[in-house]
């Protein structure tokens, strides 16, 4: 694991390398694809521009992955509850991923104004898909032996949900919440881009209407460093949640 871990840094470090002296060499101008060492200092220098952006951009992330869980949740629930629903609600799940992103964000728009909420809206529809589905997969993944054992013992359907389906699930759970918070940055700074006001997408639009490409590149990296703390915090809840692992 350790072995790994130093490849991959390895890789990075000479990717970045590469990258840096490819633009040094040959001239390549700032506002075609600017340095490594430019995007980051654009990222450090202009951080009181970028900080604000970035809060209402994690902002948006969080409430979506709240209202995601809110919905994702209960209706994985429901779904494995009565097979019925499943058949008749799977479907329209599918469908829901199948609409390119970019549809859906001026109807959000339109719909939730220019404000924070279609913003939100946007990032909860990437995120409950890969919850719902992995939560339900985790269900049905619990052995029948279990399932009949509890039914033996005169346990009913919550009770066999609450120590029986909900804790085998919680893995599944968590791989579904980790892709979830992954992609929900998509969502987020798509419907910026659409329309707002503030935010690290609406912050990429007006920098790169200036030709200002490092800063496009300082706010993709705080982007992914975003990405990548929710997805450490997924990691670290899921270590504390799931003891017997």
């Amino acid at each position: 694991m350790r072995t790994s871990g130093v490849i991959a840094c390895v890789g990075v470090i000479l990717i970045f390398v590469t990258w840096e002296l490819a633009c040094r060499l040959l001239s390549v101008p700032d506002f075609i694809l600017p340095a490594p060492t430019a995007i980051l200092s654009a990222a450090v220098v202009q951080a009181p521009l970028l900080l604000p952006h970035a809060a209402v951009t994690a902002l948006e992330i969080v409430l979506g992955i709240f209202l995601s869980l809110l919905v994702a949740v209960p209706l994985a629930t429901v779904m494995f509850a009565h097979p019925s629903v499943e058949r008749a609600l799977s479907p329209f799940l599918v469908v829901s991923q199948a609409i390119p992103v970019f549809a859906l964000a001026p109807l959000l728009v339109i719909w939730f104004g220019y404000g924070i909420a279609s913003k939100v809206f946007m990032a909860a529809i990437i995120i409950f898909f890969p919850i719902t589905v992995s939560l339900l997969e985790g269900y049905k993944n619990c052995g029948s032996e279990y399932a009949m054992l509890f039914r033996l013992i005169g346990a009913g359907f919550w009770n066999t949900m609450r120590f029986l389906y909900w804790p085998w699930a919680l893995p599944f759970f968590f791989a579904g919440l980790k892709v979830g918070v992954t992609v929900a940055t998509i969502g987020a700074v798509i419907g910026e881009w659409v329309g707002a006001q503030q935010g690290l997408g609406y912050l990429m639009i007006q920098a790169n209407a200036r030709l200002r490409v490092d800063m496009v590149f300082a706010a993709i990296l705080w982007l992914s460093v975003m990405g990548l703390a929710m997805w450490i915090c997924v990691g670290i809840i899921e270590k504390k949640v799931i003891t017997w692992k």
